[in-house]
């Protein structure tokens, strides 16, 4: 009885001990990575992982979506090592990795755009830059003001995301030189990207401030099944014309020292005529060799380059080469 026992026991230790090591075991294609993402950049993310899981099955990357001011605490408090951003470290933030005796790696990965988008039921096609800044300082706060409309009289609700979020830091730094929105206009905050898309889906007088892959309708790529994508991503180089959803208008933007309007196509992001856009960036403080670098490595090489394009955004490397015109 005593043998078996023991021997039971020797069993369990070396199941216990072969789940330590399997659990322990972290290559760039294997293993747990815990990662932090600004949330308006989720659409995107979410294909990256999808492909990158498929492709490595031993892989599980665990994306913490989150404002942009939290994902880079997290990096800056030892709480992950890979982050996605919209913008670089500062000098203060990268002597601070430095102290604690961690090298980082970054690099810009896609370019993406603000969508500006409003209801359905609104007459109005097309803002510039001055307008969207005479909306953020509060010099115009009712429809009419901006535009001869059927919505004269209705107040103009700005509806954004998270306070510490890419888009609200975007934003300030864009139409108030860095300060806080002014007092006097109607801001009403929501908890995600999503939320925003819904909030003015349901309210005729609000605007919201999207990236992109928000508003992109019925991605074709994402209706292959993962085996297709996968080839596609490799044997694929050229991307057709990604249309927006419907749901919503997507106002056509025009630049303080441009004639004509543009709206967030990839060939408007790609020349800079339309003037509302903005960087996402990787940075790694993970060891070589480990999962989080080989995410990293497969979001800044040729299939998640290609899996940005398909987004509705530019990928920072990969080149593009548009199929259909844009209208």
């Amino acid at each position: 009885m005593k043998l078996k026992h023991h021997l039971s026991f020797l069993l369990i230790a070396c199941l216990l001990m072969a789940c330590d090591n399997k659990q322990a075991t972290n290559t760039s294609t294997s293993g747990i990575a815990k990662i932090s993402c600004d949330e308006s950049f989720q659409n995107i993310l979410d294909q990256e992982v999808q492909i990158f899981e498929y492709t490595y099955p031993d892989a599980s990357i665990m994306v913490n979506y989150t404002d942009e001011a939290s994902a880079l605490d997290s990096l800056l408090h030892r709480r992950c090592d890979l982050i996605i951003t919209s913008r670089d470290l500062t000098k203060e933030q990268h002597d601070l990795l430095q102290k604690q005796g961690r090298a980082y790696r970054s690099r810009r990965i896609a370019v993406d755009a603000l969508a500006v988008i409003v209801n359905n039921a609104n007459d109005i096609d097309e803002l510039s830059v001055e307008d969207l800044r005479d909306i953020f300082t509060g010099k115009v706060r009712r429809w009419g003001e901006v535009f001869p409309t059927r919505l004269k009289r209705d107040s103009i609700q700005i509806v954004l995301d998270q306070s510490g979020s890419g888009i609200v830091h975007y934003l300030k730094e864009k139409f108030t030189q860095g300060k806080d929105f002014g007092n006097s206009i109607s801001i009403y905050a929501q908890n995600s990207s999503e939320e925003v898309f819904k909030a003015v889906t349901s309210h005729k007088n609000a605007i919201g401030f999207v990236g992109v892959s928000w508003i992109t309708s019925d991605m074709k790529a994402t209706q292959l099944t993962m085996e297709q994508r996968v080839e596609d991503l490799r044997n694929n180089n050229e991307v057709s014309l990604i249309d927006f959803t419907d749901r919503i208008k997507v106002m056509a933007i025009r630049g303080d020292d441009q004639i004509e309007a543009r709206k967030p196509y990839q060939a408007w992001i790609n020349d800079g005529s339309y003037p509302l856009f903005r960087s996402i960036w990787a940075i790694d403080a993970s060891a070589g060799g480990t999962l989080d670098h080989g995410f990293y490595s497969f979001l800044t090489g040729v299939i998640g380059q290609k899996i940005i394009l398909q987004t509705g955004i530019l990928p920072a490397a990969e080149p593009v080469r548009m199929v259909e015109t844009v209208k």
